[in-house]
């Protein structure tokens, strides 16, 4: 036989485009137009319709970036429309959408005169139906137009001042499209989504299939069978002649995916939080109007967030979503508050993640997610599995480490074990996307790309439009239907994530395991990028710990109000800033923006709180008390407690030596030279030298930042090949703040390219660590700035913070898994050792780092660098990212241990508070040993008044000791996450205390009952 299946398939391609698809809607006029355009940001619908609405004509430009446009769309449907059997009648809406990138440009919202949401209208979803508009045959809604500009520009990554709406422009965006009723013609559209089901699986297959050819030969039939000038009257012949094709069953040994609705929506990034609080407006009426169409359809709905703005800016659609809660098809997953960031948040910060997204999911629809959900975070920590089982949940779901740039992921269903021991069932879709369409091109893919086949036979595909919404189409649940047994196709089934963890989890035993951090081979650069958002992170979570501290102890000790209500409110503006495009500075100018003024609004809000609770707690009085809100003593005050502080020894010893300065308080001495650098650091226990020969410390170094694509969140690793040593200063001088102060203060002045930096180089008197503040006026574009120190050490691991613990990463590159570790991610410190001697580096407000190894020639000895990474300055998607004033702050502490370490970064982000009153007052809470670290003091959920604390193992090994009340008490439990009894291994408890005896890196949280 000839083969002309090119030819077929051509002419195939040419048939759908030209024929079938203008048959779908064969008839249709024009709607009559009048609009309003709102003066600034966007109006509430009833405000909206309120305005006199001006004569609006068809294909007209229209939409400064970011504006609004409110359209009213009237007509009447023809006599006759839709009455024939298999028609029915739609509005068409298009407001100017381009065929690619749905979410990244204009969208808009249906709305009826009443002021209730019809459905959406986006680039992939155009129609309304006309039986949703409830008017009979007569037409007469409203649509509120979005005019949001594509940031995406086709991925180029070129600056834009479109992120910005000071920067963004008045020139219209989109010009409108089609606006009319038309109708539809079921037969063409059922006819369509048969060919997309065939020919895509056709083109998967492989060529010497027979399989493939039937298919061709089947699809070939029907287009012989066809009229092309009556496509409407002849596509049931032409279904008829797909239908034995379309119905062979699949292949026993098929690979089965369960098919979940979703909509990734991200809660800011091209666009500002208000536009996303749209966005799921927009997406969510879509999916409960095809909940209405298909009785399959489930829909999996992270982030409480976005479903909290629903309830408060979209209540009658939040009325609806909770209908369809009931009814099994909308289902909450994820359980946290924003699918967030997992490297840079805090410990108690994870926490509350759950707390209060479970909390909401329970209260609101009386749902209890099992699953954690975060598909699209860039890398996931290794204490996360702990705080998942902590909050009650027992399966983990994750996408975006299929993103790797050089190594793969060996399983994508396995027992992921976190730092502590505690294993969490994992799925990573081989899909490898959170947006699929269904296609036969996704399913194919998530079948040839299982790692796990032979021992499970089951993966999830998440599907509908996402990162900018719009959700699941009415064309992919047709797909899902048409590849639910089809031969050559996986089986496909919609289901809920729970019910494909379930069925996972019967199928697969025993399980392979993951150690360990998933670190993301991508995205480095987030570490670092828009530092004043990660200060700002930084902040907020230790001054919610003060606020919390201080709140309850003022509540038990002097009946004072705990602030529940405020602090639950400034909770959840912090966890919305550590969305995963926001605190890893991904987003555009104006989330920035919106993040600093949530940032300086929450440290008034919390500032305030602590004001008021230590003024109660401590009595009115002219005496000074330290509050230490430090799990450890500080100046003679207990942790969490509040006391007159022990006053610093002697003034730091100042010399002057070669143009430079040594430092010595007693504790440690250093040496800052001529230009500044650190030339040697010696604490007096050990008597040990810190810098490497030759080496030093306090290095400013500027490197040439200009990754290969997704400037904010990648560092490549060829940007170390290009490097400026900062090493002449301009001006080294030695201060002595007001005059005879205890402290010494080195001041450095020199410059980064353009930019002029102050360093502040303070040894204190009493103090184990030197600390530098570095003062940028940062000008530079496309440039790393690093701050390194070349220690004496031969260290063949890092230590890191994260979550409740740390983690250990090699400083060697063995093997591709190490070298693609050139940037990592620690919390407030970092420490390198070898046995007997270590050097911690903590920090204030910077997460990146990276530690490198070299053997010296001339003594043998090993130098490991330790450098935080201090400031970036990429160009897309803010071009202004970085610039302007910063103030960092970084300690190093020679002579260290792990709990010395621990010590220093509370000590450099917990500065101590001091205040006037008539007394001190006693901890809540003492634990008698150091290495159990309390996290969290505050008061319960459920306002009943008792105390929770959480705390955890700090060092890494078995720990035993006591927590003890210094308050009345009726009882202690350990509890979840939620604040629930639960068996806590190691935890024994009696009328007072706690005996506990900890395995390395065990969080505990305890409830006592007051």
């Amino acid at each position: 036989m000839h083969d002309d299946r090119r030819l077929t398939e051509v002419r195939l391609d040419r048939f759908l485009r030209d024929r079938i698809a203008p048959a779908v809607y064969p008839r249709s006029v024009p709607l009559t137009l009048s609009s309003w355009d709102a003066p600034d940001e966007p109006v509430p619908v009833l405000e909206a319709l309120r305005h006199e609405f001006a004569p609006q004509e068809h294909g007209t430009a229209w939409g400064r970036p970011w504006s609004t446009k409110w359209l009213r769309l009237r007509g009447e449907v023809p006599d006759g429309w839709g009455t024939a059997a298999g028609t029915s009648v739609e509005v068409l809406v298009d407001l100017g959408f381009s065929g690619d990138a749905p979410g990244f440009q204009c969208e808009g919202i249906a709305w009826r005169p009443d002021g209730t949401i019809i459905k959406a209208i986006s680039p992939r979803n155009q129609y309304i139906p006309l039986k949703l508009l409830g008017s009979g045959m007569a037409v007469d809604f409203y649509v509120e137009a979005a005019a949001n500009p594509d940031l995406s520009q086709n991925w180029t990554f070129a600056a834009t001042p479109y992120g910005d709406k000071a920067t963004s422009g008045s020139e219209p965006k989109y010009r409108l499209g089609r606006i009319a009723i038309a109708e539809r013609n079921q037969a063409a559209w059922e006819l369509q989504q048969d060919i997309f089901t065939l020919s895509g699986l056709m083109h998967e297959l492989p060529m010497d299939l027979p399989r493939r050819h039937e298919i061709l030969r089947a699809l070939e039939r029907m287009l012989d069978i066809m009229d092309p000038d009556d496509v409407a009257g002849t596509a049931d012949a032409g279904r008829a002649a797909l239908a034995d094709v379309l119905s062979r069953p699949a292949y026993s040994s098929a690979h089965r995916l369960v098919a979940t609705g979703h909509a990734h929506i991200d809660s800011a990034w091209l666009w500002p939080v208000r536009e996303t609080i749209r966005k799921c407006a927009r997406t969510f009426s879509n999916v409960v109007a095809l909940m209405d169409e298909y009785p399959e359809f489930i829909f999996s709905c992270s982030s409480a967030q976005q479903l909290a703005w629903m309830k408060e800016y979209y209540p009658e659609l939040f009325g609806r979503i909770r209908d369809k809660v009931r009814a099994g098809q909308f289902v909450p997953v994820g359980g946290m508050w924003v699918e967030s960031d997992s490297n840079m948040p805090g410990g108690e910060a994870m926490a509350r993640q759950f707390l209060e997204g479970k909390s909401f999911f329970l209260d609101e629809f009386g749902v209890e997610c099992q699953e954690a959900w975060l598909p699209d975070t860039f890398g996931y920590s290794a204490a996360l599995p702990q705080i998942i089982k902590a909050a009650g949940s027992r399966w983990f779901l994750t996408q975006k480490i299929s993103w790797n740039q050089v190594n793969r992921m060996p399983h994508h269903t396995f027992n992921w074990e976190g730092i502590d021991g505690t294993r969490v069932f994992t799925h990573f879709p081989p899909v490898d996307s959170y947006n699929s369409d269904l296609s036969a091109r996704d399913l194919s893919h998530a079948e040839r790309n299982y790692r796990d086949h032979g021992r499970g036979a089951t993966s999830l595909v998440p599907f509908g439009y996402g990162d900018g919404g719009g959700g699941p189409t009415r064309e992919m649940l047709a797909a899902a239907r048409r590849t639910a047994d089809l031969e050559g196709s996986p089986k496909v089934r919609i289901g809920s994530a729970a019910s494909f963890f379930q069925q996972a989890q019967a199928e697969y035993q025993p399980l392979p395991v993951w150690v360990g951090e998933m670190y993301l081979e991508l995205h480095r650069g987030t570490y670092t990028s828009q530092a004043k958002t990660k200060l700002g992170n930084r902040r907020s979570e230790h001054l919610l710990r003060e606020a919390e501290l201080w709140s309850a102890t003022a509540a038990v000790r002097a009946g004072h109000s705990y602030p529940a209500a405020e602090l639950k409110r400034l909770w959840r503006l912090v966890l919305l800033q550590q969305f995963h495009d926001i605190l890893p500075g991904s987003s555009i100018a104006w989330v920035h923006q919106d993040a600093e003024r949530n940032y300086a609004a929450v440290e008034r809000g919390l500032e305030a709180i602590i004001a008021t609770a230590a003024a109660a707690a401590l009595g009115p009085g002219t005496r000074e008390f330290l509050l230490n809100a430090a799990p450890q003593e500080r100046q003679g005050v207990p942790a969490l407690g509040a006391a007159e502080p022990v006053r610093p020894g002697q003034p730091v010893a100042a010399t002057g030596s070669d143009g430079g300065y040594i430092l010595d308080n007693g504790i440690i001495r250093a040496v800052v030279d001529a230009n500044g650098l650190l030339a040697s650091l010696v604490d007096h226990a050990t008597g040990r030298e810190a810098i490497a020969p030759g080496e030093s410390g306090n290095l400013l170094e500027m490197h040439r930042d200009t990754p290969n694509e997704w400037d904010a969140w990648d560092i490549d690793a060829f940007y170390r090949r290009n490097v400026v040593r900062l090493v002449e200063a301009r001006s080294v001088t030695l201060e002595r703040p007001r005059g005879e102060g205890p402290d010494a203060v080195v001041v450095v002045e020199r410059m980064a390219g353009s930019s002029a930096v102050t360093q502040r180089i303070t040894l204190a008197a009493g103090a184990d660590s030197l600390a530098i503040t570095t003062l940028v006026d940062w000008q530079e574009r496309e440039k790393l700035l690093k701050l390194g120190f070349a220690l004496d050490i031969r260290a063949d691991r890092s230590a890191a913070e994260t979550q409740f613990g740390h983690v250990f990463r090699p400083t060697h590159v063995n093997t591709s898994w190490e070298a693609a570790k050139f940037e990592i991610c620690a919390h407030r410190w970092i420490h390198v050792a070898e046995p007997g001697y270590g050097v911690a580096v903590s920090n204030a407000s910077s997460y990146g780092h990276d530690v490198t190894r070299n053997v010296r020639e001339d003594d043998g000895g090993t130098t490991t660098t330790v450098r935080v990474s201090l400031l970036r300055a990429p160009k897309f998607p803010d071009p202004g990212a970085d610039q302007g004033r910063h103030e960092l702050h970084v300690t190093i502490r020679p002579g260290a241990t792990i709990a010395d370490a621990v010590e220093e970064g509370y000590r450099t982000n917990l500065a101590p508070r001091v205040v006037q009153g008539a007394h001190g007052v006693e901890p809540l809470v003492t634990v008698f040993n150091q290495a159990m670290v309390i996290e969290s003091v505050k008061l319960a959920e459920d306002g009943s008044g008792d105390v929770i604390v959480r705390l955890y193992e700090s060092l890494g090994e078995r720990s035993t000791g006591v927590l003890k009340a210094n308050f009345p008490v009726r009882g202690i439990r350990a509890v979840d996450l939620l604040e629930r009894p639960v068996d806590a291994p190691g935890v024994t408890a009696g009328p007072d205390s706690a005996e506990l005896t900890l395995r390395p890196f065990q969080l505990v949280t305890l409830r006592f009952k007051r």
